[in-house]
């Protein structure tokens, strides 16, 4: 089955083995894959590698951060050109993914990678950037089908970089690599995907198909049981099928947005000493958001309720963190090693967070901090 969306994704059981045709159709003979040491330690890009057609000259780099930083940008940025390469491939999770499109930006664009971000007025520097293909092997980001990249720059900042120039060429989502994923990765990215198929319909932008794309990822996830189904038997095919559809129809939905979750995520997944990931991340804040605008969103809630398969009277924000109970995510920032004076400067980041342009409730500064106290 092929997709018809902005980079028409190669979606199916076994699309891996169309590596060779997606590489010759972007007349790619030279390229980089951009993975990381989990997926090298299990033998995951051995596969890769052993798909490669025979006349290209691969090289790799395997130190994508969970994170990804500019200077694990610019590494892998110097052995691009140092090979001589011509593409990139985004293999992994959102991190591998988000540092290859950061390199493909890079590699025929001049200056510092910051001077491409949202905040710096980067959206309208981006021109046409170099081949890349994505290859998702967790089923949370959807960064596979999604305009953005997520870098922690030299200053500290978890900043986004942004542009249609910055969709993969092409995307080979293969349900089947993430089998047998672990139960902690698997609940993290799963939570990752709703919540972005959920801030991408509380998102004030009206755009009635995104929408309905992210009611059906949600439907996916919660209604059918996809992700506490994938989270208990790694190995249920159908659910992770579901899984890696709803993450691809997530990053699909927040093309009209994301909200205060992900600004507030973006913020503490900037400590580089906490190294926390992404989509717990938004799983454990995302009740805190709930909460906040739950008198914001018209029937909004009532919807989200609906697509779940909860009852329409159900707290919403209370079934989030049940949710959360099930899939063994922590019950709060400080379980995850966040404490109470890191808050100024993570309301710092927040505030400034490109993510606000589209939440429906904006806070104040003083709400942050508040958020923040509630999320822990």
């Amino acid at each position: 089955m092929q997709l018809n969306y902005f980079n028409r994704p190669y979606f199916e059981n076994g699309a891996i083995n169309k590596i060779s045709e997606v590489l010759s159709t972007h007349e790619i003979k030279i390229p980089l894959i951009c993975s990381d040491p989990g997926l090298s330690s299990i033998g995951m890009t051995d596969k890769i590698k052993s798909l490669m057609p025979n006349d290209t000259s691969v090289s790799f780099y395997g130190e994508t951060p969970a994170n990804p930083t500019e200077k694990a940008v610019n590494d892998a940025l110097e052995l691009y050109k140092k090979n001589g390469c011509d593409g990139v491939i985004g293999f992994g999770g959102g991190s591998s993914m988000d540092l290859a499109k950061a390199v493909a930006l890079m590699a025929n664009h001049e200056g510092e990678l910051i001077n491409y971000s949202v905040n710096e007025g980067g959206y309208e520097k981006i021109t046409e950037t170099m081949p890349m293909i994505a290859i998702p092997t967790t089923a949370g980001t959807g960064s596979e089908v999604s305009v953005g990249s997520l870098i922690i720059m030299n200053d500290g900042r978890k900043l986004i970089l942004a542009s249609p120039h910055l969709m993969p060429n092409a995307a080979i989502c293969d349900p089947e690599l993430t089998v047998g994923l672990p139960p902690i990765l698997t609940a993290g990215a799963g939570m990752d995907a709703l919540t972005h198929c959920i801030e991408a319909i509380l998102s004030p932008i009206n755009d009635p198909p995104a929408e309905a794309v992210g009611i059906d990822g949600i439907e996916k996830i919660i209604k059918e049981r996809s992700l506490i189904r994938a989270y208990e038997d790694g190995h249920d095919k159908e659910a992770r099928w579901n899984m890696m559809m709803a993450s691809t129809e997530g990053a699909m939905a927040f093309s009209k947005g994301l909200g205060a979750v992900h600004s507030m995520s973006h913020a503490t997944g900037a400590n580089q000493e906490l190294r926390l990931h992404h989509g717990t991340l938004n799983g454990v804040i995302l009740p805190t958001i709930l909460r906040f605008n739950h008198d914001h969103v018209g029937n909004k809630y009532t919807r989200i309720l609906a697509a779940m398969g909860k009852n329409q009277s159900n707290d919403l924000a209370n079934e989030i963190e049940k949710l959360n109970e099930i899939i063994g995510l922590p019950s709060g920032l400080a379980e995850m090693g966040v404490t109470e004076d890191m808050i100024p400067e993570l309301v710092a980041h927040s505030m400034i967070d490109p993510s606000n342009i589209t939440t429906p409730r904006v806070p104040t500064q003083e709400e942050w901090e508040k958020l923040f106290l509630e999320a822990m």
